[in-house]
């Protein structure tokens, strides 16, 4: 009998249905096993769209438990936070960056989304999840207390929220934050001015946006001690998977796709997700619409940083995906230098000053999307973007700099894309 037979067991619920039961072994192997009654049930509320039973191979999917050494599945490993945040939680709950279970485990009951996940005593374990030798050696697994007082630098931290008489704390565990918040980052200067801007321009554009906000500083209570820059605001963006003290399902397309974080850049393309909301979402046309508008926006706003984790559905009715509103749109141009590529391949090539009405033509045809119906929306956010985004720019809190290299970046488009400005 080795360490690696020792494993905790949690229940993975979804709107008050149990979907099945994660294991984690000491070894860092993981095994989830869905429960015989969600797998046949053909009314079960969507854990992710490869799961839904319109998907070809959903029951097959089901079938075989989903089994990962070190790593969760990445329907799973793309519902804990990567980077700084992750690196914060790790050393906070002295653990390692990768044991994604234990990560899991404390995160279980704010996750994104409305997945719930509880650690279960091993008597409650079912027979079918573990075998002998493991249910030996099961233990209930302990959610560790986080330790607050702990100093990162050089990093721009989100956090889950709760805002009450215009002032923001930090959700306890199995508290519903209702506000994400991003602190101002030691690395790159201005970024929740930047954020801002451009998300404010996007919803100008046509782009459906949850309500946004920049937070004074001094208004966010509890903080963990981190090293933070000379900045006077935050950004505060509401959580589209949260209403009214519920949760909303939501998936991201890394999880609908099946990669994990770190292939958000390189491992698939614009078609692939337009395929997929024009197929599957419940107004595919209209998502496809909003879909191609964004990408466009991303273009114009000089973002590269528009991958597979920031692109997401969400479930509404707990079964049929929706477009989720947009995030996590900045002019990434301005801290980056010479960038001048889109994160995923659009049609023909990923060069923003390349693009063309023609190439978003070529998009919408290898998606399988009728061009008619992408034309009109591209031109309307072109007009809008025209007629309103000059003014706005000047009135919107980004650093003036950043507003010259956007302004400058307009210049340098192609003519079909070209914003003039005074």
């Amino acid at each position: 009998m080795t360490d690696g037979e020792t494993v905790s067991v949690l229940e993975l619920a979804l709107h008050g249905v149990t979907l099945g039961y994660l294991a984690g072994y000491r070894d860092g192997q993981t095994i989830l096993t869905f429960t015989p009654e969600f797998a046949a049930d053909e009314a079960r509320p969507t854990f992710s769209l490869i799961t839904h039973p319109a998907f070809p191979t959903a029951q097959e999917i089901m079938a075989k438990p989903w089994v990962r050494q070190q790593k969760l599945h990445p329907v799973l490993s793309n519902l804990l936070p990567e980077g700084a945040l992750r690196e914060y939680l790790a050393q906070a709950l002295k653990t390692h960056t990768e044991n994604e279970f234990e990560l899991f485990t404390y995160l279980g009951q704010d996750l994104p989304g409305a997945l719930i996940a509880t650690g279960i005593e091993p008597d409650d374990v079912p027979n079918y999840v573990l075998n002998d030798s493991a249910r030996a050696n099961a233990v209930k697994p302990l959610a560790p207390k986080e330790k607050k007082r702990f100093s990162l630098a050089g990093v721009q931290m989100k956090f889950s929220m709760r805002e009450q008489d215009g002032r923001y704390q930090i959700a306890e565990s199995g508290a519903l934050g209702d506000w994400i918040i991003k602190t101002p980052s030691t690395t790159h200067k201005h970024v929740p001015l930047n954020e801002y801007t451009a998300m404010h321009l996007a919803q100008l554009a046509g782009v459906s946006i949850p309500d946004i906000r920049l937070v004074e500083m001094d208004k966010l209570e509890q903080l963990p001690a981190i090293n933070l820059p000379n900045e006077h605001y935050a950004f505060a963006i509401r959580r589209f998977d949260r209403h009214e003290g519920n949760r909303i399902h939501m998936e991201d397309f890394a999880q609908i796709l099946v990669k994990y974080p770190q292939e958000k850049y390189r491992s698939a393309n614009y078609q692939q997700i337009g395929k997929i909301l024009y197929r599957y979402a419940e107004d595919g046309l209209g998502d496809v619409q909003q879909f191609a508008r964004r990408l466009l926006v991303n273009i114009l706003l000089a973002n590269g940083d528009a991958h597979l984790k920031n692109w997401s559905v969400i479930y509404p009715d707990t079964v049929t995906p929706v477009l989720s509103p947009a995030y996590d749109i900045v002019t990434t141009r301005v801290y980056m230098g010479d960038e001048q590529e889109f994160a995923l391949n659009l049609g023909k090539g990923r060069d923003w000053y390349q693009a063309t009405m023609e190439q978003f033509e070529y998009w919408a045809g290898k998606a399988d999307i009728p061009w008619r119906a992408i034309r009109p929306h591209l031109l309307e956010t072109m007009a809008k973007a025209r007629d309103q985004w000059p003014d706005a720019l000047n009135e919107l809190p980004m650093d003036s700099r950043h507003k010259a290299q956007l302004k400058e970046h307009w210049r340098n488009l192609h003519p079909d894309f070209q914003i003039a400005t005074p």
